[in-house]
């Protein structure tokens, strides 16, 4: 079901096209997306894992019509999720770029609302440019959904290059260059007339003066019933302007009011992430940050909402919340979505935001330990229910249906009778009205969730149908989500060699064991308990690693995660002093 009580800032894993299906309508403002490129290569299969070699499959096999349909319905789904201010970036490359500007952006989003075609340079020429001509760039084209979209200028500091081509002067006040006071045109009104000795008509010209530097003078408010020879005057009496040899007035800019230069369509001053880049996760075509990052600051604010529905490695999740946006991201392969999870993880600070992850099974564990109110929102949303916003809800309940009908989350096993009963007094005194309503139509009064039942629960709703009509539905968790065993890990090491100060490099080798086999490791070698798992090595497909370390203690921490998305953790406690001591 749609509501507008689906959290925002979640991680999906699932086709983007039936996850799309199910978001409320008009309620993104921005999407970025990076799809699978048209290039015939295996190396679009990034990840491996059997969702993404599915798709991969299927999005080839009709060639370039096929990939247009495929990737045309996912679009004209965005189109409906964005709103009316938004806008979406689709990156692609000179393999169906044309394609898919006139057959799917100009279709669905209109001509009219084309705002660009952004050339990113991502690489630099390499040998084989001595033998073809190098593509060194990609596309990324820019619509909006209609002409009230958002959009905020963004500004490049200027090169030392420039700085020193253009600002030749300096003062007292610093370094500056000057610039026009006039515009091309001429106006025989007041912005044409003469001002010491200089008529800007003469030279087919008119007055054109810069706002900015009046407001700081005289105030914002104070600038609109100024006349054009009482703003120059007051340029002039401040020192903004210095006269040339033949009587031109010129504005003086100094370089410590400069913004920067505006950008344009052109990208060449983002780099591609190089090999030992502190991004670096090794995700093969991982965008860079400040690619995301000019992006979201171009056509969204504070507080909005941006979806990448193929998330790949989490650079627009990561950006996203760091610049304060709320996200969703959606990918159908487990590695995009746990990588993305331990990314976010790892740049969590105490102002981070919330989010919920979406996989297709859960863990057992890992739900019936969860904080209780973070579980029952999430539970009741599963469910299809609104939950109520605080803790603590209404007369003891938890959430509702759509219709209203009262629900309750007990996050524990063995449900016994006496919750019935509280629970049917909590349903007539919240809304005794609604629950006469549901008794007439034969509809259950009320909805508990809970992992399981004892006798004496079941026996009592039997008895309350039997005696007063009333129907409580009791739903157990795995009822509403799939519940599957986490996968087993064990850990193992050998230290390979030692230094003179007496620390230890170690090689630990991690065996995980799942039905649905294993996906990936991720370690941290420095675990904190208080901070989480923090990754200091994010991928790892083989589940063996080395590490030097110095003398002390040291907590190490490894995850497991198999194909459906859940993880175990196993941690060691060593102690390095010239000898490696295993303390548990």
């Amino acid at each position: 079901m749609t509501n507008d009580t689906q959290p925002v800032n979640r991680l999906i894993l699932g086709d983007n096209l039936e996850i799309m299906k199910t978001l409320e309508s008009e309620s993104v403002d921005l999407i970025y997306l990076d799809p699978p490129f048209f290039s015939n290569r295996n190396y679009e299969i990034i990840w491996g894992d059997e969702g993404e070699i599915r798709s991969f499959k299927d999005r080839w096999a009709g060639g370039i019509d096929h990939y247009i349909m495929w990737l045309q319905e996912r679009v004209e789904l965005m189109h409906r999720l964005l709103k009316k201010t938004g806008s979406i970036f689709l990156h692609c490359d000179w393999h169906a770029n044309a394609y898919i500007r006139v057959h799917i952006l100009d279709r669905i989003f209109g001509e009219k609302n084309f705002k660009g075609e952004i050339i990113w340079q991502r690489a630099n020429a390499h040998n084989d440019a001595t033998k073809k001509l190098a593509v060194l760039t990609d596309t990324v084209w820019y619509y909006s959904k209609s002409g009230r979209c958002i959009y905020n200028p963004v500004y490049v500091s200027l090169s030392d290059n420039y700085k020193t081509s253009f600002y030749k002067y300096e003062d007292e006040k610093g370094v500056y260059q000057l610039g026009d006071l006039t515009g091309p045109g001429i106006s025989r009104g007041e912005s044409g007339q003469e001002w010491k000795k200089f008529d800007p008509t003469k030279r087919n010209r008119h007055w054109a003066i810069p706002t900015k530097p009046i407001e700081t003078i005289v105030g914002e408010d104070n600038v609109a019933h100024l006349s054009t020879v009482e703003k120059l005057e007051l340029l002039l009496e401040n020192d903004l302007i210095e006269f040339t040899k033949n009587g031109t007035p010129r504005f003086k800019r100094y370089l410590d009011t400069s913004k920067g230069n505006l950008v344009g369509n052109i990208w060449t001053d983002i780099l591609n992430v190089q090999s030992q880049s502190s991004e670096r996760i090794g995700y093969p075509t991982q965008k860079p940050e400040a690619l995301m990052e000019r992006i979201i600051k171009m056509a969204s604010k504070e507080g909005d909402v941006v979806l990448d529905p193929f998330m790949g490695g989490g650079t627009t999740m990561a950006v996203a919340e760091r610049l304060g946006r709320r996200w969703i991201g959606i990918d159908q392969s487990v590695m995009a979505v746990k990588v993305t999870d331990f990314r976010l993880q790892k740049l969590s600070t105490f102002f981070s935001s919330a989010y919920t992850l979406q996989l297709h099974k859960y863990d057992y564990d890992t739900l019936r330990y969860k904080d209780a109110f973070e579980f029952e929102t999430w539970i009741i949303q599963q469910f299809g229910g609104i939950p109520h916003s605080k803790k603590g809800g209404d007369f003891g309940l938890d959430g509702k249906t759509e219709d209203g009908t009262p629900i309750q989350v007990k996050r524990s096993d063995n449900i016994g009778r006496n919750i019935i009963d509280n629970f049917l007094s909590a349903i007539k005194r919240a809304n005794k009205k609604l629950y006469d309503k549901n008794i007439k139509e034969k509809k259950p009064v009320g909805y508990i969730i809970a992992f399981s039942f004892g006798k004496g629960a079941i026996a009592e709703v039997a008895g309350l149908k039997l005696r007063e009509k009333a129907i409580i539905e009791l739903v157990t968790v795995d009822q509403i989500v799939p519940i599957a065993p986490k996968p087993t890990i064990t850990v193992t090491m050998q230290e390979l060699s030692k230094d003179a100060k007496g620390g230890s490099k170690i090689e630990f080798f991690a065996e995980g064991h799942s039905e649905a086999g294993i996906e990936f490791y991720a370690w941290d070698f420095e675990y904190d308990e208080e901070k989480g798992f923090i990754s200091s090595v994010l991928i790892d497909k083989g589940g063996r690693k080395s590490h030097v370390f110095q003398p002390g203690e040291h907590t190490i921490a490894v995850k497991v995660v198999d194909n459906e998305g859940l993880e175990s953790v196993e941690t060691i406690k060593l102690k390095v002093n010239g000898v490696v001591e295993k303390i548990c």
